[in-house]
């Protein structure tokens, strides 16, 4: 038997040269060398080791307990950064690394110094309370949450209390359950939330709470809080709005009694399972009937808004102008090619249509970015009009003004309005569609600058009069960089770099990504990344991993830096694979055309060009042809099976985590989107479905679904599981007890990433 041996060097005392010696692993007994070997031998040998040990180190791998356990490559952020009101100042929160408690400090825009402690966790009575910067209006009172529990995407309920920077007190804010949404008025002296479907008001003087709405009842109506499919699908949980003068509040009202139930079982200690029920508008099927409120406050009176005799419609937004009264409504249709602008009189509830926008396609209302002026009489959102997302100013009768922006780029998000100077501060991929560059420019379309310098993606926060900026900026080789700036751009001070991170990464060798371009058959241009192995030789073959989402308008190429789930696939590179990931037809950010190519037959043009894409690489001298897979999720797990279906053999593996396999099972809003009803477009459902196609899947498959999902349901799987059954098709599958559409939680991400790592190492 030959043991194994560990290699020591062992400094001596009198400086001269050290001594090598060999620990025996099976044994603790030393062996000094320079007993048994000449001189010379000795030296060359200690050169030879002190080599291998350098390359030992510079062979420093990822892996999954540094990219899900230990958070090794997570990056630093300015926790809770909010501007506040005397433009001079910021609020974020700083944690102490050795008591493990946190304080809202305020620091100065002109240095970026902390000038003193708004408050701190040791203030607050009960203990084990976090701080927030949510604070009113006056910044004298702050909410804070305990117990807080997630219920769907964005929504959740906790108890939650208010503390008062000035007599450092903290007061529940109710004692008849959990709330949701609590908001202060615009005058910090009241306080409205949800409890149980309804809307409460507290006096934060008195202490008194009133009850707005009565008929709140679960499954049936909601007042002040979207219901699933309006959360998930219009992002956004709240459903209420103060008026700027804090004395109504316009609300939504969901009458969900008509819609479908849905039940996700829950797998406990009990001996039965218990069921979650909810109500879930599968494709096709009824919606909630929704009306929008406003309630006075004055009187204790509320009035209906007329939103038009449709009911089988959408109202995916609802804003105050800047006049007392005037509250603007969105309409669409359930097709969801037309959108109306309604202005609505708060007391009266009588609307008007001041605008409507209209598409062959569909309008993506989250590209919405409604902002009304200071005058009364104009107002800014953006619009795909002209075949890109730009900017419009509108007169307050919905006419046109200027078209502010213009080109072949599309806006992505804006920042604020500078009245004071008619100046727009917005982001944009006018550079690269695969980044992000923050821009001002004149209400008129004049004067365009570009603020932001560095290739990546940018973004930027204002301060109340515009006259500083903190940029943020990474890519993907770069995490964070956060810096401070002056409005003319002069850089005052970098507040985080992330220098350790950036060390890091280049002590494990993470290997970077490249942009490239692919054209396939049909002459489509498709942006992509690439991560070539470590030590990348172009003479060997590798294999190849494909990433996809390609879900409609998303784009998983932007140059920002990694997740989570990018680092595990850096983690593959190391490991001898080639990672790729191309954004094809349907994805965003290349214009309405592009984006909206997929419609009436998602999934068709999508899987074409991951196909081609697979065929690219199959062709490239340092490729492996017969070692490509495919993996995604959600959208992502849906093409995949597709691709392994349809791929004819060119994928060797796929893994598909959490797939929409039929879109007969998804909600109504984003499958009609861009499919219609089933009862419209039954060929748009059926003709890309996976489940229509197992009998042609090849290759090693793995299907991963999380068993408690309310978004992509587990049906989904099941089914798509049943189907490769009755065609005999071998597969591996995993179900995630408990878990939703995210699957993690606990050592989950850890066990669902070692069984990905496992599948892809066995099978690729």
């Amino acid at each position: 038997m030959i043991n194994h041996c560990c290699l020591t060097i062992k400094e001596s005392n009198d400086g001269s040269t050290p001594s090598l010696t060999r620990k025996d692993c099976c044994h603790s007994h030393l062996v000094p060398f320079s007993r048994a070997f000449p001189t010379a031998f000795l030296i060359i040998f200690i050169l030879q080791c002190t080599s291998l040990l350098s390359a030992a180190q510079a062979q420093k791998k990822i892996t999954l307990e540094d990219i899900f356990i230990k958070g090794t490559f997570r990056q630093k952020y300015i926790d809770g950064q909010r501007p506040l009101k005397d433009g001079k100042s910021y609020a974020s929160i700083i944690t102490d690394s050795q008591t493990g408690l946190s304080k809202v400090v305020r620091s100065r825009y002109s240095d970026g110094e902390i000038s003193g402690t708004l408050y701190s966790e040791s203030d607050i009575e009960p203990k084990g309370i976090s701080v927030t910067t949510d604070f009113s209006s006056d910044e004298k009172k702050v909410v804070l949450a305990r117990d807080e529990e997630s219920i769907y995407r964005y929504s959740t309920k906790a108890w939650y209390y208010v503390y008062d920077l000035l007599s450092r007190k903290t007061e529940a804010v109710s004692k008849r359950g959990k709330q949701q949404f609590p908001s202060f008025s615009p005058d910090g002296t009241k306080l409205a939330y949800v409890i149980d479907n309804n809307i409460f008001i507290k006096d934060l003087n008195s202490g008194k709470e009133r009850q707005i709405t009565q008929d709140g009842k679960w499954n049936n109506i909601i007042n002040g809080w979207s219901d699933w499919v309006y959360e998930e699908e219009f992002s956004f949980a709240q459903a209420f709005f103060w008026s700027q003068d804090g004395k109504e509040i316009a609300y939504y009202k969901f009458n969900e009694s008509q819609v479908p139930l849905i039940s996700l079982p829950f797998y406990n200690d009990n001996s039965y399972p218990t069921q979650y029920t909810y109500k879930y508008p599968r494709a096709g099927e009824k919606n909630s009937e929704v009306s929008i409120h406003v309630y006075r406050l004055q009187d204790s009176s509320s009035t209906k808004m007329e939103i038009g005799g449709e009911r089988d419609q959408y109202i995916p937004r609802i804003k105050w102008t800047s006049e007392s009264g005037n509250l603007c409504i969105l309409r669409l249709n359930r097709h969801q090619n037309k959108l109306d602008y309604l202005l609505a009189n708060s007391r009266t509830g009588q609307s008007r249509t001041i605008l409507t926008e209209r598409d062959k396609y569909y309008i993506d209302i989250e590209k919405e970015r409604l902002t009304f002026l200071s005058d009364g009489r104009r107002f800014i959102n953006v619009s795909e009009r002209d075949g890109f997302n730009h900017i419009y100013l509108y007169d307050i009768s919905g006419k046109v003004l200027y078209q502010v922006t213009k080109g072949n780029w599309e806006v992505t998000e804006i920042y604020g309005i500078n009245e004071s100077k008619g100046t727009i501060y917005y982001q944009s991929t006018e550079i690269n569609p695969q980044q992000r560059d923050v821009f001002e420019i004149s209400i008129n379309g004049t004067h365009k600058r570009r603020l932001s310098k560095s290739p990546g993606e940018n973004s930027a926060q204002f301060n109340s009069d515009y006259s500083y900026y903190i940029l943020q900026h990474s890519s993907f080789n770069q995490p964070l960089y956060i810096s401070l700036h002056q409005q003319n751009g002069t850089l005052i001070r970098v507040l985080q770099d992330n220098s350790e991170l950036t060390t890091r990464l280049k002590d494990f060798k993470v290997p970077d990504a490249e942009m490239f371009n692919l054209k396939t058959s049909e002459g489509i241009s498709l942006n992509g990344f690439m991560v070539k192995p470590s030590g990348f030789n172009p003479t060997k073959k590798y294999p190849v991993l494909l990433y996809t989402y390609g879900g409609p308008g998303y784009q998983s190429t932007t140059d920002t830096y990694s997740t989570s789930t990018y680092l595990w696939m850096r983690m593959l590179a190391q490991n001898g694979y080639i990672i790729a990931c191309v954004d094809n037809r349907g994805t965003g950010y290349r214009g309405a055309d592009f984006k909206k190519t997929t419609y009436k037959q998602l999934g068709k043009y999508e899987t074409i060009d991951q196909i081609e894409t697979a065929r690219w690489f199959a062709k490239q001298s340092y490729v492996d042809k017969k070692r490509i897979g495919i993996w995604g999720w959600s959208f992502g797990g849906y093409l995949s099976s597709l691709c392994a279906e349809k791929g004819d053999g060119i994928f060797a593996m796929a893994i598909a985590v959490a797939p929409v396999t039929t879109w007969r099972f998804y909600d109504t809003i984003y499958t009609e989107r861009f499919l219609l009803a089933p009862q419209e477009n039954p060929s748009g459902y059926d003709d890309n479905s996976p489940i229509q196609f197992a009998k042609d899947l090849k290759g090693k498959f793995l299907l991963v679904h999380g068993t408690a999902d309310d978004n992509v349901h587990p049906q989904n799987s099941m089914a798509f599981s049943e189907a490769l059954i009755d065609a005999n098709i071998p597969f591996e599958q995993a179900y995630y007890p408990n878990k939703n559409h995210g699957i993690y939680g606990g050592n989950t991400s850890l066990h669902l990433f070692s069984k990905l790592t496992d599948f892809v190492l066995k099978n690729l």
